[in-house]
């Protein structure tokens, strides 16, 4: 069931930089539809994640067709939903509620978006061996895609050991013991890897910096972020200049937008449209 008008809200903090308005509009109105879509942050609000339930029941009863839900609610938004599609469940994570007939149901298009951002960016790299940093909401996704994308070994480094298990173990539990394991020590382990994934927030501009001591990175290891403002990351330029092949988050935020926008709207979008649509909206 399509309604009149799509209404979207993004939930998060320091989401004011978001393209996704913008993305999605953009798309709803070469569609043919009312589509709005509204940001609404935590930051700004002076809000928690703990404002989630209050967010989500004010969403329902002014009509909103949709939520987009980014760090650092993916995992936060699951106890308030009432059902969950089986990659959301999968992974832990939400990063899409869709609100239909008093129900709320999570679906998680990060984990597509960013396989097929790398399948288009990154496919011809070496991958037996993979270093991720992060295993929050973003970084189950990620992991997930990663196994799916043939990673051989997936250390995982996370500030919350306990996360970084979690994430592992289900894993595991979905494609087989040992291609996920928790990261003990990092320079080891970025040592023998092909790449390295950044999934943390550091790196953005509200928090700047970069997530691992930049001694260890080296020419021949990949290093992929999932951030895409800004399109270069500390990380990224400093293995740049060595010499690494890199890719940011651009391709993972306009492939999931691909995703959300057919959830959303129950329209095919234009994946190809969207995606210049994007560089027009964050031009390098």
């Amino acid at each position: 069931m399509t309604h009149s008008v799509t209404l979207i809200g993004l939930i998060g903090a320091d989401i004011q930089g978001s393209a996704g308005p913008e993305l999605h509009m953009t798309e709803g109105q070469a569609q043919g539809l009312r589509y709005v879509y509204r940001l609404i942050d935590l930051t700004k609000l002076g809000l928690t994640a703990d404002a989630l339930p209050e967010l989500l029941l004010a969403a329902e009863r002014t009509g909103f067709t949709g939520l987009g839900i980014t760090h650092p609610c993916k995992q936060a938004v699951i106890p308030y939903l009432d059902e969950l599609s089986e990659d959301a469940k999968a992974l832990g994570a939400v990063n899409t509620v869709l609100l239909r007939d008093g129900r709320r149901i999570g679906h998680n298009t990060d984990w597509s978006g960013y396989a097929e951002g790398f399948r288009r960016n990154m496919g011809d790299v070496a991958r037996t061996r993979v270093v991720q940093l992060g295993a929050g909401g973003a970084g189950a996704a990620v992991a997930h895609a990663g196994l799916t994308l043939g990673f051989g070994e997936l250390s995982l480094f996370d500030t919350d050991p306990r996360r970084a298990e979690d994430v592992a173990n289900r894993l595991n539990q979905h494609f087989g013991p040992g291609r996920a394991v928790v990261g003990t020590d990092l320079a080891a382990a970025v040592a023998a890897a092909d790449g390295l994934v950044n999934c943390t927030p550091i790196g953005m501009d509200a928090h700047p910096g970069v997530p691992l001591p930049v001694e260890l990175l080296r020419a021949d290891l990949w290093v992929s972020d999932v951030i895409y403002f800004p399109r270069e990351t500390e990380l990224l330029r400093h293995a740049r200049e060595l010499g690494a092949r890199t890719d940011n988050g651009v391709g993972m935020n306009i492939y999931q937008a691909v995703a959300q926008f057919r959830l959303f709207s129950g329209v095919e979008p234009d994946a190809d449209r969207m995606a210049a649509s994007f560089a027009r909206i964050r031009p390098l």
